[in-house]
């Protein structure tokens, strides 16, 4: 699936991934290729991209909030302080503060 992430300052992230997690407001849910379409509003925390690969991925400045998980280098963590995510035809679109 892909996703992006915005921001009001930019793009953060904007790639295909395997898998995410993010703070929902009743809780913590993870969202894979082909979930059903959802809209959710976001609490602060930390929001887990899972990609296959860090290879195709450019982590420069604009990026700079993105850093790879210590103990497994296939996942990205992202705090946040609120956000609004929705996924529809596997495409994820996470707006971000």
């Amino acid at each position: 699936m892909f996703l992006e992430i915005v921001t009001p300052e930019a793009i953060l992230f904007s790639s295909e991934i395997d898998s995410i997690s993010v703070p929902g407001v009743n809780g913590e849910f993870q969202m894979l290729n082909n979930h059903a379409p959802i809209v959710s509003i976001l609490k602060e925390g930390t929001v887990h991209i899972h990609v296959h690969t860090q290879e195709h991925l450019e982590l420069d400045e604009l990026s700079g909030k993105l850093v790879p998980h210590a103990d497994d280098d296939k996942v990205l963590t992202l705090a946040i302080n609120s956000g609004t995510i929705e996924m529809k035809a596997n495409k994820v679109i996470l707006l971000a503060d």
